[in-house]
């Protein structure tokens, strides 16, 4: 797939010799992992079995909460697997693919939420018309281009960086990253840098500016509405504002981290704060969406409290 004769493999460099505790940092990896799974999925089939929940702005969170499951699976099954080897190695073909899955999960949590942030702001910003705008067909659409806009612009990363000679392999991260490859190349770039800017303005940029946008538009009117329309904005724009800020927070500090040399950083700081965004997002997310959209939290509620009963009545019997 790359043009490079000797090699057909990366080295992963930022890993370190965990020594006698190898085994518990596979299990907490693994329980993080465990915990992000079935925190998403169960909001997912809450959403999906309720049909009162059957509203755009669940659908868009249904949508969020299947690519975190995504992004965890390829990343924290990788990571665990990786420690409890004694050399860190890939292929490039696997290398290639984990790349796509993971820019993939960036790139769509943005653009989700940015899709989010319109629905908020067309429900709070025109509420008697909200129904007329977010039709099911609209809804669809928007996921749809969420998604496949995303997986478009990353194909293209991975094609014009699959193109390149390599003269080395080995990257300095605990797992593959398209600008640490290109790195490596030993032909010319420029494309590629050219490329890679644009989309991340695309991807990124773009979706944080329609974000900021509409909220200038939420807060102006908040302002001047009623008392009512603050609490409906404060009560399903406070998670999402904080899970903008936190994915936020994690991509571009990894996009820094990547093109700066950080080495004055310890190392296992670096290596958790390059997790951070991987790890702390998909549980952050179904704590705060879990916790403060009051239709969630009440069903999940019910489903405990019958799954409870249904222990008490074994237990009788």
């Amino acid at each position: 797939m790359v043009n490079f004769s000797h090699n057909s493999y990366f080295t992963l460099g930022a890993y370190f010799d965990p020594g006698p505790l190898r085994w518990l940092y596979f299990v907490i990896i693994l329980s993080v992992y465990v915990l992000i799974v079935l925190s998403n999925l169960l909001l997912i089939v809450v959403i999906c079995l309720n049909k009162t929940l059957h509203e755009p702005m669940y659908l868009f969170l249904c949508s969020l909460f299947i690519n975190e499951i995504n992004g965890s699976t390829v990343f924290l099954v990788f990571i665990a697997y990786q420690i409890l080897q004694d050399v860190h190695t890939i292929s490039y073909n696997l290398c290639f693919l984990q790349i796509f899955f993971l820019y993939s999960y960036g790139g769509v949590t943005f653009t989700n939420l940015a899709v989010m942030s319109y629905d908020r702001y067309v429900a709070i910003c025109f509420p008697l018309h909200y129904n007329t705008h977010m039709t099911q067909r609209k809804v669809t659409c928007l996921i749809v281009v969420a998604w496949l806009s995303v997986f478009v612009a990353v194909a293209i990363t991975i094609v014009l960086t699959a193109s390149l000679k390599l003269c080395g392999n080995i990257m300095d991260s605990v797992y593959c990253e398209n600008y640490l490859i290109v790195k490596l190349a030993c032909s010319d770039a420029t494309a590629n840098n050219i490329y890679e800017a644009v989309a991340v303005t695309i991807v990124l940029t773009i979706p944080l500016i329609i974000i900021f946008f509409t909220y200038i538009q939420i807060f102006r009117v908040c302002f001047n509405g009623t008392k009512q329309t603050r609490q409906k904005a404060v009560s399903t724009c406070t998670p999402h504002l904080f899970s903008v800020v936190n994915f936020a927070f994690g991509s571009w500090f990894q996009i820094f981290q990547s093109r700066f040399d950080l080495s004055h950083l310890p190392e296992i700081l670096r290596i958790i704060l390059s997790l951070y965004h991987l790890t702390c997002q998909p549980l952050f997310n179904t704590l705060m969406y879990g916790l403060n959209l009051t239709k969630i939290r009440n069903m999940c509620k019910n489903i405990f409290s019958k799954s409870q009963n249904g222990v008490n009545m074994i237990e009788i019997k």
